[in-house]
């Protein structure tokens, strides 16, 4: 099958400002990328959803019937699309209101006003969550590496989940916060774990210590997905023993890339 270009992708754009569509219109044209929906509001697109899925929803934070993360809600509240890829594009700053996009699997959160980079790299990560690429790696069958997913968000864990697999990695076990991961750890070997930071009980970077602590999986790599900003906690975080960090949202690409690095040694 031929590799999926951006030229491929179906576009929701939800937003209610014509100056601000064009802008966005114009940027997705240099992608290549023309097959473009356009709708105003939240009730508009879902009806769209519902007609035609697109392979990505844009949207903007505020609209006339309500906002980006009440469209997010009603979307990642039907099953059959929990893992639409959907991108906000706000001036909104404070971390308490992006909180929530992120821990639900947004592709990227772009800035008002945002940069063609920005956009091109939320496209890309956008065709690595619908495409498959296997990870190239030295020591390990990817097929065979046993990987622990650790999210108290479900959702969170499904994007994850959902990269790791398009990366050909199959063997996965989930579990909802630090302290089942622990349970987990008593009865079984792993070859990676992947971890949330915030998390309620047992958080990242405890979760990481005790993994460093034992005897039987102290070698073991760790990779935190985190949206934690904050200078001291990440000072934390790297302290424990974690072997990268990775921001949320986070590109598919990146994950690829730490890796090959990490579990090729």
């Amino acid at each position: 099958m031929d590799e999926l270009q951006p030229s491929d992708l179906n576009i929701l754009l939800v937003e209610p400002s014509n100056a601000q569509s064009k802008v966005i219109e114009h940027e997705l044209a240099s992608e290549g990328i023309h097959n473009i929906d356009f709708v105003t509001c939240m009730r508009d697109a879902l009806e769209r959803i519902d007609t035609i899925r697109p392979d990505l929803v844009i949207s903007c934070y505020h609209y006339e019937d309500g906002t980006g993360l009440d469209l997010l809600r009603e979307i990642r509240g039907q099953e059959e699309l929990e893992d639409l890829p959907f991108m906000l594009v706000t001036s909104e700053s404070r971390r308490d209101r992006l909180e929530e996009f992120k821990q639900s699997g947004v592709v990227a959160i772009l800035p008002k006003p945002f940069s063609h980079e920005h956009l091109r790299r939320a496209i890309n990560a956008t065709l690595d969550l619908l495409t498959t690429q296997d990870l190239e790696l030295d020591l390990f069958d990817p097929e065979s590496l046993r990987v622990l997913v650790v999210d108290d968000s479900r959702l969170a864990r499904k994007v994850v989940t959902k990269v790791l697999t398009n990366l050909g990695i199959e063997n996965l076990t989930e579990a909802a916060d630090g302290s089942e991961a622990i349970e987990i750890l008593k009865d079984r070997s792993f070859d990676l774990v992947v971890t949330d930071y915030n998390m309620p009980e047992v958080n990242g970077v405890e979760l990481t210590e005790h993994i460093r602590a034992s005897e039987v999986h102290g070698h073991v790599p760790v990779l935190m997905v985190t949206s934690e900003a904050n200078q001291t906690h990440l000072a934390n975080v790297a302290q424990s023993g974690v072997n990268a960090m990775m921001d949320k949202p986070f590109e598919p690409e990146g994950v690829r890339r730490l890796l090959a690095t990490i579990l090729n040694g």
